[in-house]
């Protein structure tokens, strides 16, 4: 074979043959020594890039000649670095060759191309240069082999998305739960548990106090001690009960009962809590602790204290131990007077740690003290008027009395007074639960002959007759199978108005009311307030009953208009009266003023209900013709049956009156004694009316009497002047 000369062979261009290939076309990777890889230091072939050259539009490329090459010394390290020739270099050589410079530059590759499995494969031979061999026809290429790919091993991305998807629904499905449990049903698990560390405490709320209309107490509440005991740590109960006894004011016998050990009503559970006393004062709460007894201990009550005892008892009642209205105006204004109690719960420590925790759970209701109640009641003539009452009272045996004092043009009760009467600061002490009755709203009697002014007034409006009327009147008048009489027979002598007013006369009365009739009557016996309530404010008012016209007999005709065949209680006949000396207009008596809020804030009590019964002038005449009951006094004609009712120094009209008195629908032995009143009887200002059943009749002996002392008392307790006496009217019984 003949020697390799160092110089490559050049065609006529001056270029290498074999380096242009875009002379002819070339199968892929077989060509001149162009085409051949680059032999590196390291034993690796470095693909020349054929993209560039392929797309050189033709330019030629010029090889340096192996002198030249091997003269630079740095040319094989940078290839080395570079790992070969690639194609950008080689079309930067074009390009350089094109412009005319004879050196030629090569330029590193950033990074070596590489085949699929490069590393397995030997380096193919460099060719010696030669003739060109023919392309081979398209047909007779041989296909290009793939490299065997490795096997296929399972996919891990579909196991990891599985697990994602599954940690992604643990961690959704614990989401929901937290959110669940932080909102539906975070009150439920906050409490858990809650219970057994917190503390509640009480805060009581005071009941509302009753107060007089000048602001005095008449019952109100102050703060006391209850006195318990657990009977499970009562050590000796016998003598535990010596040392409380004379502390509270219990026998010791009936203290030793109550700590005897039992067990709670249908449980074997012992009762750890019995009550020994309520309402126990301070200071002797404090000695009983002082005792250190086992099982005793006391906390904080409230006790009613009525300053007054017996002073109007019958109208205020009384409350239980808990505080709860039980009879009179402490059970119909309950709801009102009754405060409502706070509570504090607060989170506390365990064991010695008993203590509350500062920012712990705490939540306080405020407690909300009672409403007060202001009354018409006058304490002061209150008093005086239960005293003469219960002084005159003292002459009968077994009797009730009744006293109401009215102020005219208001309808202020200012003074009721009942007997018996109790100490409404111990109700329990009473011989009847009847003697804790207000006698003024509950006492149901026949009014008898104080019924009289309803008659006649009925017929002054009814123009029936006039103050001037006088007619004969006979002793006695029949109606139907019962004959009516008078105490003082006239003898069939005419006889004037106010003649009949100051001797009762029941026939001259029957005879007005056959001209006036019974519907008429019914009217105005119901304009005055008969046969229903007053509404006065007392719980279980009686309203009395009327006796219908379709259901009168012939005897109706006769005991109807004298008051008789009628039920009516004192308060019913006081305020009848009280619109007589009102200038003939009805106020509906009440006892509530004002109302008093927790906050101090006063409300007055209802507006009473008025309405006009008789004109002013034929008040004003049945007014002046009332005088004569007080004042006729002829020895001629005899005394007129009030005299003993008579004030000093002031001008009174009024009416006595004898009636019977029904129990359940039994007539009860004894009469009802009566008298009702105003003055000053010019110009009236107070209404006062006293009922008095005694069994043996004694009534009218001390309603009178009483009258005239408590009136007294009341004009003088409110400075009205004295009346201009001398100028009384002065009245002819049987005028000619």
């Amino acid at each position: 074979m003949p020697p390799r000369s160092e110089e490559p062979r050049r065609d006529a261009t001056g270029s290498r043959r074999g380096s242009s290939r875009g002379a002819e076309h070339r199968e892929p990777g077989v060509g001149g020594i162009s085409d051949a890889r680059a032999y590196t230091p390291r034993g690796r072939t470095i693909r020349e890039g054929g993209g560039a050259a392929r797309t050189g539009g033709g330019a030629e490329q010029r090889r340096t000649p192996r002198s030249s090459r091997s003269g630079d010394p740095f040319r094989p390290a940078l290839q080395v670095l570079d790992g070969g020739r690639t194609g950008a270099t080689r079309a930067g050589r074009r390009e350089t060759a094109a412009g005319g410079r004879a050196g030629v530059v090569r330029t590193v590759s950033a990074k070596p191309v590489r085949e699929p499995f490069d590393d397995d494969e030997t380096p193919a031979p460099r060719r010696r240069p030669g003739p060109r061999r023919p392309a081979r026809p398209a047909a007779a290429r041989r296909p290009v082999r793939k490299p065997r790919r490795p096997p296929k091993l399972a996919d891990p991305r579909r196991r990891l998305r599985l697990g994602t998807l599954l940690v992604l629904a643990l961690f959704t499905t614990i989401g929901i739960r937290l959110v669940f449990l932080q909102t539906v049903s975070t009150p439920a698990y906050a409490d858990g548990g809650l219970a057994s560390r917190l503390a509640v405490v009480e805060l009581p709320a005071p009941r509302g106090a009753i107060y007089d209309r000048t602001g005095a107490p008449l019952a109100h509440s102050v703060e006391a001690r209850y006195v318990f005991a657990d009977p499970t740590r009562v050590k000796d109960r016998i003598a535990t009960a010596r040392l409380l006894s004379p502390l509270l004011g219990v026998p010791a016998s009936e203290l030793a009962d109550k700590m005897k050990p039992r067990n709670l009503p249908g449980t074997t559970t012992p009762s750890q809590f019995v009550y020994l006393a309520r309402g126990v004062a301070i200071d002797k709460a404090r000695q009983i602790m002082a005792l250190d007894l086992a099982g005793i201990n006391v906390h904080r009550d409230e006790r009613r204290e009525v300053p007054g005892g017996d002073l109007a008892a019958n109208l205020i009642g009384f409350v239980s131990q808990d505080m709860n209205g039980l009879e009179g105006l402490e059970a119909k204004y309950d709801d009102m007077l009754e405060g409502k109690a706070g509570r504090k719960r607060y989170e506390v420590g365990q064991g010695d740690l008993a203590a509350p925790i500062p920012g712990g759970y705490s939540q306080t209701t405020p407690a909300q003290p009672g409403s007060s109640l202001e009354l018409t009641i006058d304490r002061d003539l209150q008093f005086k008027t239960q005293r003469i009452l219960s002084d005159g009272m003292a002459r009968t045996r077994g009797s009730v009395g009744a006293a109401v004092v009215i102020e005219v043009g208001t309808g202020d009760v200012l003074a009721q007074a009942s007997f018996p009467t109790y100490n409404a600061a111990d109700p329990s002490k009473v011989n009847s639960p009847a003697d804790r009755e207000d006698a003024a709203t509950s006492f149901i009697v026949d009014p008898g002959s104080i019924h009289k002014a309803i008659t006649y007034g009925a017929a002054l409006q009814e123009g029936v007759i006039t103050p001037d009327t006088a007619f004969p009147v006979a002793n006695t008048i029949t109606k139907g199978d019962t004959t009516f009489r008078d105490t003082h027979p006239a003898n069939g002598q005419k006889m004037s108005i106010p003649g009949m007013l100051a001797f009762s006369s029941n026939v001259g009365t029957i005879e007005i009311a056959d001209k006036l009739g019974p519907d008429r009557l019914i009217d105005y016996q119901k304009r005055f307030g008969l046969g229903q309530p007053t509404g006065e404010g007392m719980p279980g008012e009686a309203g009395g009953r009327l006796l219908p016209a379709d259901q009168w007999s012939d005897s109706s005709h006769g005991s109807v208009p004298i008051g008789h065949s009628v039920d009516a209680t004192p308060l019913q006949m006081a305020a009848a009266y009280a619109a007589i000396a009102n200038d003939g207009r009805y106020v509906q008596p009440h006892l509530i003023k004002e109302i008093i809020g927790p906050d101090g804030k006063r409300t007055p009590g209802p507006a009473p209900k008025t309405r006009s019964v008789l004109s002013p002038q034929n008040a004003a005449a049945l007014r002046r013709m009332l005088e004569a009951v007080t004042t006729v006094n002829d020895p001629r004609t005899g005394q007129a049956t009030g005299l003993a009712a008579a004030v000093p120094g002031y001008r009174v009209a009024g009416k006595t009156g004898t009636g019977l008195r029904y129990d359940n629908g039994k007539l009860q032995p004894g009469e009802v004694g009566s008298f009702i009143g105003m003055a000053p009887a010019e110009k009236p200002r107070y209404v006062v009316a006293v009922f008095v059943w005694s069994p043996g009749g004694e009534g009218g002996a001390v309603a009178a009497p009483a009258f005239r002392e408590i009136m007294g008392f009341t004009l003088r307790h409110y400075r009205v002047p004295p009346s201009a006496t001398d100028r009384s009217p002065k009245f002819e019984v049987f005028p000619h």
